[in-house]
């Protein structure tokens, strides 16, 4: 019984070699039709003309015999004629080879495309979580540094398994009038070096799966030492031989265990591969016999030789292509694994809440963040009225950005609900809820687009309609210095690409400003430390202004700069994801708690 299921466990993982070429070819054939069925046309021809050079070779042996025992002029032409008939084969058999060439050439680009965007498609469906765990990110690294090509390397070699099958057949059936026992020689000689290319196309890939989190550090050191962001400080803290070095040991590990794989494999695939060695001249030496005892033609001997020479090569490139198809199959499972990752439904939930003016609620919120036991925000109760201005205060680390996640539903609640317009955000269609929320993060993104652009990414339907920039840039005072700009909103920013213009981080902010007012439609704002980079005033110019453009819209404001908060209708203290006051300026000054103390201890520090 145990013996039966080792040969079980033997048989499927050799089988599994063709576990995903059905998806490799279904790739292939939404990519390019054309270019799939010329694939399948050139490979038959490639695969059939090998035997027929090689019969035509001998009636040209055997004609040439017949020629110069004859002297016959009709014996002379024909001889002539086989051998126009094996030029016009060569060059035949050299167009396919070089139409399959071409073909994978053009199907390598469109496909490592199509893989590509397929890969970043899924990206755009996922959830932040998982952009946060480290294990995705290896799933994402290995199928982006290999899946891209490996698709295209699966179909070459599942076509050129069909084409050296072909090849084998026609050579095959020749060699069987020599004798059936030639065709067995040529099958057998070539499985041991297949089994040991097989076994270490397994240890590859281990190890590729093993250190995708190496690969990940390499490119993550290869970014901060090349890129311009990161240079002033690599260059004034001296960092560049420190992490040089480590991009160094990391390298050394790395191509240490590629090497000494690669002197295994290259090993045991030279001395299993005497043995094929060792068959064909076996069988050489068997057909020179059997010419000399006069059982064949010499023009026999020349075709038998050269159909050994071309079995051997179509079996070896067989077992080659099975190997690697293994490999392929492996490394493509990478690929499945991401694009098979589960995503939240799309188009589902309502567009309209229950209690269109009841605002925003948050009832008994708790949330902990994966693979961490501690709550980052804890019971939190709280009600916004529709115009309602609030601010978040408290230590780094307290729970107000957590918040701002839970909100805009990038994590849903642990335990506990968040109702917006007397609906869970759980039961809203994820895209209508996004347009009811403009948010700017502390850590916004500073894209390397034109300034307008920056701005138009705050609504993608208006990306790029020039006068909802220049209207977002007015309220969220952008456009002074906008307008001093040569080429206005249509400066480039940034230093990847050329003429790009850098900015200041208070101008960036006033940017990041003016995107939260690229969306009309949001009835809610957030501003996370929207003001972090400005001095005092203009801190305190920006709230001001924030305050007056959103009359009717619910404000939630972040700062740790208390005279600015005080503006805010109510302000809610923070401490270790708990509100543990709330109120206006004047209740939580007369409450003399934490707001009180923290309050007093900054004024203090302007006076």
């Amino acid at each position: 019984m145990q013996h039966t299921r080792e040969d079980a466990s033997f048989l499927e993982r050799y089988l599994s070699v063709f576990k995903y070429s059905g998806h490799a070819l279904e790739l292939v054939w939404s990519t390019s039709k054309k270019l799939t069925v010329l694939l399948g046309v050139l490979t038959l021809i490639a695969g059939v003309l090998p035997a027929g050079i090689s019969y035509v070779g001998k009636l040209i042996v055997d004609q040439v015999i017949e020629a110069a025992a004859t002297g016959a002029a009709a014996d002379r032409t024909l001889a002539f004629w086989y051998v126009g008939l094996e030029a016009a084969l060569v060059m035949v058999m050299a167009a396919a080879q070089r139409g399959l060439s071409v073909c994978q050439s053009l199907l390598r680009a469109q496909l490592g495309h199509k893989v590509n965007t397929l890969i970043l498609e899924k990206a755009l469906t996922l959830d932040l979580t998982q952009f946060e765990d480290s294990e995705f990110y290896d799933k994402l690294t290995r199928a982006r540094r290999e899946a891209s090509s490996r698709p295209l390397s699966l179909v070459k070699r599942t076509f050129s398994l069909v084409q050296n099958a072909i090849t084998l057949v026609s050579v095959g059936g020749l060699l069987w009038t020599f004798s059936p026992w030639a065709v067995v020689i040529l099958l057998v000689a070539g499985l041991p070096a297949f089994f040991v290319e097989t076994k270490f196309s397994g240890e590859a890939f281990r190890l590729f799966r093993w250190r995708s989190p190496e690969s990940r550090k390499q490119m993550y050191l290869e970014t901060v030492l090349a890129r311009e962001d990161y240079a002033k400080e690599v260059k004034l803290f001296g960092l560049g031989p420190l992490l040089l070095d480590r991009y160094r040991d990391i390298f050394e590990l790395v191509y240490g265990e590629d090497r000494d794989l690669t002197l295994r494999r290259g090993f045991w695939g030279f001395t299993l591969g005497l043995l094929s060695t060792a068959a064909f001249y076996g069988a050489y030496v068997w057909v020179v016999v059997a010419t000399i005892n006069t059982d064949i033609t010499l023009g026999d001997m020349t075709m038998y030789l050269l159909l050994f020479k071309q079995g051997q090569s179509a079996v070896s490139a067989s077992l080659e292509s099975v190997g690697g198809m293994y490999e392929d199959n492996l490394y493509l499972s990478t690929l499945y694994e991401l694009l098979d990752e589960p995503v939240p439904a799309a188009g589902e939930g309502v567009l309209v809440g229950d209690a269109p003016s009841d605002g925003l609620r948050f009832e008994d919120v708790w949330f902990s963040y994966p693979g961490q036991d501690d709550f980052a925000v804890r019971g939190v109760d709280l009600h916004l009225p529709p115009g309602q201005k609030l601010a978040l205060v408290g230590e780094n680390g307290s729970g107000k950005t957590t918040l701002i996640k839970l909100l805009t539903r990038l994590y849903n609640p642990s335990k506990g609900r968040i109702l917006l317009d007397g609906t869970d955000l759980r039961d809203w269609d994820r895209d209508k809820l996004h347009e009811r929320i403009g948010v700017i993060f502390q850590d916004f993104v500073r894209y390397q687009f034109k300034v307008g652009e920056n701005i138009g990414v705050g609504d993608v339907e208006e990306f790029e309609n020039e006068e909802r920039w220049e209207h977002a840039g007015e309220r969220g005072m952008a456009a002074p210095f906008i307008e001093k700009m040569d080429e206005g909103y249509h400066t480039q920013l940034g230093r990847w690409f050329k003429d790009g213009r850098e900015l200041s981080g208070g101008q960036w902010q006033k940017i990041a400003l003016a995107r939260a007012f690229m969306r009309r439609g949001a009835d809610i704002l957030v501003f996370d430390e929207p003001t972090s980079a400005m001095d005092a005033s203009a801190e305190a110019e920006v709230f001001e202004r924030i305050k007056d453009l959103t009359t009717d819209q619910i404000a939630i404001l972040i700062s740790h700069r208390f005279s600015t908060v005080r503006m805010a209708d109510r302000i809610a203290v923070l401490q270790h994801g708990e509100i543990t006051e709330l109120g206006s300026h004047a209740e939580l000054m007369e409450l003399g708690g934490t707001y009180a103390r923290l309050f007093n201890l900054q004024a203090a520090g302007y006076r």
